[in-house]
Formats: structure tokens, sequence, C-alpha cells
């Protein structure tokens, strides 16, 4: 009997051995480098929360579920987040609701990076927050970054490699189609956007000639005229209604724009004024499916030329 004993101990063992040795290696955690770091994350994350809309997008754009956004005018492309729990506003994160959902990461980026090491504190975050001065390649950097964390590599490579070629194409024709101008309206104001500034990628990826070589990048654009408008004559006009997109009141960029200063311009004249998707230039931005309908939307005015 005492022999008998042993050998089921022993056969015990063995067959203990063989199931552990079977199971599945658990996933070494992956070391993300963003804007403010190296964050050490448990991959895929199961519970993510984003304050950052472009990544949002991007999320959606790749087939992954967050349990957490900010509130936020939603663009009818994330309207399928609209009812998600609520983690504060695009600034200033609500830290006790962050809390409560145990979130396995978090994302920030733009308006909400200065609250980035508060978030830390809760749980892994991470800072996608694009470079202006090089937009289109940080954003794309950013997409793949999502896709590595999330095993959706494939498809970020598939949405890319055709983005990059329509963007490739709009270049070689954005480049013979003289000289453009963007333009933000907001309350009954206007500012302009050069190289290097937050919606410089018009010109430094799309290959558009600016209109005024002398504006200084910025954040917040440099204030313009109907005046300066005609006076630098652009061929091409685009225009953001910054008021449309965050859903304020007041007078839309297309009544402000349709004075007797502004229709003497070229790009009035030809009809060349394009009132771009603001949801996507002033909220999304770098969002994987904002960047290509933003490349179509432009590719496709060109067209009609």
């Amino acid at each position: 009997m005492r022999h008998h004993r042993c050998f089921s101990i022993a056969a015990l063992a063995g067959a203990f051995l063989a199931t552990v040795g079977a199971a599945p290696t658990m996933a070494e955690p992956l070391k993300i480098t963003h804007a403010q770091g190296v964050t050490e994350l448990a991959v895929p994350p199961k519970t993510v929360l984003t304050f950052d809309l472009s990544a949002l997008d991007t999320l959606a754009a790749l087939g992954v579920d967050v349990a957490g956004v900010p509130e936020a005018n939603m663009p009818k492309s994330l309207s399928q987040f609209k009812d998600k729990p609520k983690i504060g506003s695009l600034f200033e994160p609500d830290y006790e609701a962050v809390n409560a959902l145990q979130p396995d990461l978090v994302i920030v980026a733009g308006r909400a990076a200065p609250k980035y090491a508060e978030l830390a504190a809760i749980a892994p975050t991470i800072d996608l927050t694009t470079d202006p001065k090089s937009f289109m390649k940080s954003a794309v950097g950013n997409v793949r970054k999502l896709g590595e964390i999330f095993g959706k590599q494939a498809e970020a490579d598939a949405a890319l490699a055709r983005l990059e070629s329509s963007t490739a194409a709009l270049r070689t024709e954005a480049s013979s189609s003289g000289k453009a101008m963007l333009v933000l309206t907001t309350g009954g104001k206007m500012s302009t956007y050069g190289r290097g500034s937050r919606f410089g990628v018009l010109f430094t990826d799309y290959g558009f000639q600016p209109a005024d070589e002398q504006i200084a990048a910025g954040n917040h654009g440099q204030p313009v005229s109907f005046e300066y408008i005609l006076e630098k004559n652009p061929d091409w006009l685009f225009v953001i209604d910054r008021d449309g997109a965050i859903g304020e009141q007041g007078a839309s960029a297309s009544k402000l724009l349709d004075n007797d200063i502004v229709r003497q311009a070229a790009a009035w004249q030809k009809g060349h004024v394009v009132y771009l998707d603001a949801a996507s230039w002033y909220l999304v931005g770098a969002g994987l499916s904002s960047l290509q309908s933003s490349v179509d939307q432009i590719t496709a005015a060109l067209a009609r030329k």
C-alpha cells in the first residue's frame, strides 16, 4: 500500500507538471514610447479610457471598444460612443469616474495632456499628442502604436497603406493647384494657419503652397480680416467652422465669408472655397478614419476644379 501511494503521488505530480507545461504563456508586457515617456502595458488592455477623440476614431476604425469617453460634442462618425460612461471633459478628467472604471489603459493627447501625471498615478497612461511640425508622421506613428497595443497591426497596416497612397496622390495634384489659405472662423472672427501650425498639414503633407509664407507657427493661428484674404488672394480657400464643430450657435462660416470683399478673391471667383469637415479637423484631427476622410474630401474638391 505504501508503494502504491508513492506511485500515485508521483503520477499526480507528473500530470500537474504536464498541465503547467501545456498552459499558454502570458504575453510579455509591452513598452510604449509616447510624448511624455515610456509606459509598460499588459496587452491587450481590456478596459480602455480615452480623453482623445483622435485615438477614439482610430480605435473605432481598428474595431476596438472603449469603456469611457469625455463629455464632448461627438461628431457623427463617433456617435456610437455618445452613451459610454463619461470620464470628464476634453480638458479636465473626472478622477473619481476614471478610478471607478479601473482602467488598464488611459489615453490622453493635446487638450488633456497636462493631466498626464495625475492619470498615470491611477492607471497606465500614454500621451498621443501629435507634433504639428511633422503631423502626418506622428499621426501615423500613433496609429501603429495602437495597432501594436491591441494586436491589430494587420488592420492598421492595410488602412495606412491606403492613406499613404491617397495622400501621395493628393500631394502631386495640390502642388500644381496654385496657392492656398486655411482660415478658421469662430464668433464672427477669423484666424489663419501656416506651415508647422495646428492645421499646417495642408501645406506640409498635402502639398499646397501657402498664399502667405510669413505666418508664425502656433496652435491659435494668426487673426486676419476679409481684406487680408483679398490681399493674399489665394487660388484655394479652405475653411474650418469651429462653432459648427463644437455645437455653438452663431453665424456660419459660409455666411461670414459671403461678402463684397471675399467675393473678389480668386478662390471665390473660381469656386474654390472648400468648407472642410470641421469636426474632423478641429476635434478628431489625427484619427485614422478622420485622416482618410480629410484626404478624400480635398481630393474630391480638386477633381471638380
